[in-house]
This record gives structure tokens, sequence and C-alpha cells, in this order.
């Protein structure tokens, strides 16, 4: 390993999609691989059918999980040997997290389908990652070069989405404001989305914009929080777009995610918030249908990295800060 100061521990994902390919294309780049050490936690045998792999040198390590192994799997197919292997990158790697071996993780794309197949349940690396750190409130931060967007709820229903509490909301709020200052925001505006059309028009299309989630971003603004809403959906994205805001609270997956995966899909991360632990990924899938071929694009894995290595250093700088 190198001298840097700042480990990552990146987890490549589903062996059978992208995942493999935009790891390794994403760490061949000199100006990634220079900005921390690498700890790729995966299979050797995969890796090394990677375009542009090279043998792991400082400051990347290979560390083979030795998973899938070679059962009877292949490149662009949903397989439960290769849910399991890539759920067990995972744990391995918020292992590594909590016990202090690596600053952050990155997560390459896994299958939840294939996962399920293994006979693990789950509905996300997110929640997944937030019950092996003993975490009982995960959220979702969505960012790209032109917009932040944080979520309420993510992998639920759109009935379960729709029962807010004036607490869930008011948490994110706060939350967001904390993932602001690390990404050098001091003075955070933030716009809120309101659950129905129109944020609720006075109640005609609903109450929950005037009953739970008005009174959560006035409690936000009591503390000091610049902090409107509930805005109507379909402009606040627009106007955070122009200026208005750095970030929106949304209050369901697709009411947020369309909107960024619509401005810049390709430059999008995931971060997540309320884990004791730094973890970022890319924002979008397993890509069966071009695995194998080389013609993934790195560019998300590449911002994903680049994230968190940024809040990595932040969190160490503020440790420093308070000591």
């Amino acid at each position: 390993m190198s001298e840097h100061c700042t480990t990552i521990a990146v987890t490549i994902g589903d062996p059978a999609g992208i995942g493999p390919e935009v790891v390794a294309k994403a760490l061949a780049d000199p100006h990634i691989a220079s900005l921390a050490s690498w700890i790729v936690l995966g299979s050797q045998q995969v890796m090394n059918r990677q375009p542009g792999w090279l043998p792991p040198s400082a400051p990347i390590y290979l560390e083979d999980i030795g998973q899938p192994g070679d059962g009877n799997w292949e490149v662009g197919s949903v397989n439960s040997a290769c849910g399991r292997a890539a759920l067990e990158y995972v744990r391995c790697a918020t292992q590594k997290c909590i016990d202090g071996h690596a600053n952050a993780m990155v997560t390459g794309p896994v299958n939840k389908e294939a996962v399920t197949l293994s006979g693990e349940l789950f509905s996300g690396h997110t929640e997944f990652i937030a019950q092996q750190c003993k975490a009982d409130s995960p959220r979702m931060l969505l960012v790209n070069d032109q917009l932040r967007v944080l979520h309420v709820t993510t992998h639920i229903s759109l009935r379960q989405a729709c029962q807010l509490t004036m607490s869930r909301v008011l948490q994110t709020i706060e939350l967001g404001v904390t993932a602001l200052q690390q990404l050098g925001v001091q003075r955070s505006r933030i716009g809120v989305c309101g659950l129905n059309p129109h944020a609720g028009e006075n109640r005609m299309f609903g109450d929950e914009d005037d009953l739970v989630i008005a009174p959560a971003v006035a409690s936000a603004c009591q503390t000091g929080i610049d902090c409107h809403g509930p805005l109507p959906a379909d402009t606040v994205f627009h106007e955070a777009v122009q200026g208005a805001y750095d970030l929106v609270i949304a209050m369901y997956h697709d009411q947020g995610h369309i909107p960024m995966k619509l401005l810049d899909f390709k430059n999008t991360v995931n971060v997540s918030l309320g884990l004791p632990i730094i973890r970022t990924s890319v924002d979008h899938g397993t890509g069966f249908d071009i695995a194998g071929k080389n013609q993934a694009d790195p560019a998300s894995m590449k911002q994903a990295l680049r994230m968190a290595v940024r809040l990595a250093e932040s969190q160490r700088n503020a440790r420093c800060t308070d000591d």
C-alpha cells in the first residue's frame, strides 16, 4: 500500500454485470488512482478479465474474496452465486470501515433479483449497510454538478412512502444540512418538495403537505435552517438548478431520482447519510445488456470515488479541528 492518509474500500458489484469493468477503468485513470489508497474487494478471477485492469500495485490492492468461483454463471445473466458474492463484497467493505481499516467505501452496482435468489432479504445497499452498522434511519443523497437531492424515503412502495411523519421529514432536513457542510456549503438553502400535486394546493389534493411537511419545515426554520416548503415538485427542481436552493428534499424515490438522472445520469453519485461510516456509489445498475462488451462508461464510478475521498478528507479535517 502507499503512504496515502486516506484508504477507500471499493466493491466490484455483481461479477456478471458492469461493476468490475467500471472499477477497473476508473482506477486505471492515474488522476483517480493518485487520490488515495484503494482496497478493491471482489474476485481476482473476475478482475483479470477486465479491460485496463493492471496487476495490483500501490496504491491499489485487490482483496480476493473468492466468490463467485468457477460455478455455473455467465456474464450478463442473473445468477444467485453472483448475487451472494456481490453482497459478501459489501459486507466485507462495510466491516473494514467499521473496524477503521478504511476511511470510506464505494460500491459497484448489485442486482436485487440475484441477491434475492441467493436467499438474502435485500431492498438495497443503503438498507443493508445500515443494518450492518446498526443504524436505524439511513437516507439517500444524490449529487451531481447541477443538483443535490436528499430523499425522505427510498426503497419502499409508493403507498408506504405517502405515510410521512413530521419527525422523519425534519430529520432528513437536518441530515441534509450536515451533508452540505461536509461538501463545503456552510450557508445552505433548502427547498422541500410537497407530496401531492401543487403541494396539496390548500388541501384540495391531500392534506399531508399542510399537516406533516409544513410543520417540519417550520421546526427546521426555528433552529436557524434556511428552509422553504412544501413546494410544488414540478417547479422546485428547476428553481434549484437555477441556483435558488443548494439541496432539494424529495419525499419518495422517483420524485428525486427522475430529475437527477434526467439532468446528468452518468455523473450522478449516491451518498448514504445517517450512517457511522462514509459510503458512496454509482447511480446506475448492473447493465447486463452491455456487460463483458467493454462498453461501460466509468464516469459515475470516477465521481463516486472522488466523492468518497472528498468526504473522508472532510471528516478527518473536522476531527482535527475538534481536537
